[in-house]
């Protein structure tokens, strides 16, 4: 099978960067499905760990966490999926991933794709839809509001909003609670972005945050999440925070002192969404459910698509174009890849 993969962790000028080879195809064992990937998406974590992990001696590395494809076997002990079925998933990040044209995956965290998208706009969301949920609602434990039109006395700070997370949890939250969401981006086209996606107001993370919330009128907010760059706005977090207020963080500081928040008695929440399968976790099944409503709400008209650029065929070329671009900073929503 067609396959982009590396073996030494490299910077993208390196010549021998990402490469376009052949791999035998794998068999599914236990409860993994065996798909043929349809269509990609690229996200940071892949950049990150082309950067920092090797393959083992003599191995390739397959990047690539969120994909869609057909089931074309099951494992033995699989009994969620059959054989001609269209999913959707993000992986694991101990295994290989989906720059391949064929992945064994376990069902337990893979979802029925939404039938009211094609295999590339549906690429763009199992990752980022999954990193959202989890953090709203298993994480920060936000509760689900059967009317989300009025704005409650609670408010959600997302800091980073424009990428692939962020537009996936602006429009959650804002279909799924009745928090008061406020979106930061700092150019006119990404702040455009989330308004468009349902943020109730927009800042620009560029200035003090405790500034630009006091300019909206909002001085204190209850839940704050920060995608990137949480050591720099770590100061300005706590300054915006209300006490006994919900601080939640994906991304990797260097050093996260979190005295500071004590005074507050603020909880602090991480979230990775490769935990539950990592670990294999009793509730691992949750991230098939999960993505199984979703895919409802994408069907029912509720949540949309995040696609905003697609790069062309998945392979070597493609991939290195997409990751220089997440590396510079300056990707809007998600970039995905179709078809070898």
């Amino acid at each position: 099978m067609k396959a982009i993969a590396y073996q030494t962790a490299h910077p993208l000028t390196v010549e021998l960067g990402l490469q376009d080879i052949d791999l035998p195809v794998p068999r599914p064992e236990g409860r993994e499905l065996l798909i043929e990937v349809q269509a990609v998406s690229v996200n940071p974590v892949d950049t990150k760990i082309r950067n920092g992990v090797n393959a083992p001696d003599g191995a390739w590395k397959v990047l690539g966490w969120d994909a869609t494809g057909v089931v074309t076997a099951v494992g033995p002990q699989a009994s969620l999926f059959q054989v001609g079925d269209r999913v959707w998933y993000a992986g694991d990040i101990s295994r290989q991933g989906s720059n391949a044209q064929y992945q064994t995956v376990d069902e337990r965290i893979v979802g029925r794709m939404p039938s009211s998208l094609d295999f590339a706009a549906a690429a763009a969301l199992p990752l980022t839809a999954i990193t959202a949920w989890e953090m709203l609602f298993d994480r920060l434990q936000i509760a689900h509001s059967s009317s989300s039109s009025t704005p409650s006395e609670q408010q959600l700070l997302i800091i980073g909003a424009a990428g692939g997370v962020g537009s996936v949890m602006i429009q959650l939250a804002r279909q799924l609670t009745g928090l008061t969401i406020i979106a930061t981006a700092s150019r006119p086209e990404t702040q455009q972005w989330v308004r468009d996606l349902g943020a109730h107001h927009v800042i620009d993370h560029r200035l003090p945050l405790s500034e630009e919330l006091q300019r909206i009128g909002i001085p204190q907010v209850t839940h704050i999440v920060s995608l990137n760059q949480t050591e720099q706005h770590l100061p300005q977090i706590l300054e915006s925070i209300a006490p006994q207020g919900h601080f939640g963080l994906i991304d990797d500081p260097r050093v996260l002192d979190v005295m500071p928040f004590k005074r507050k008695s603020v909880a602090i929440h991480w979230e990775l969404m490769f935990t539950r399968s990592l670990y294999q976790t009793a509730d691992m099944i949750e991230q098939h459910h999960l993505l199984n409503a979703v895919a409802d709400l994408i069907d029912q008209g509720v949540l949309r698509t995040t696609v905003n650029e697609q790069f062309g065929l998945i392979n070597a070329e493609n991939l290195r174009r997409a990751h220089a671009l997440l590396e510079r900073g300056r990707v809007q929503g998600k970039i995905v890849l179709a078809g070898f």
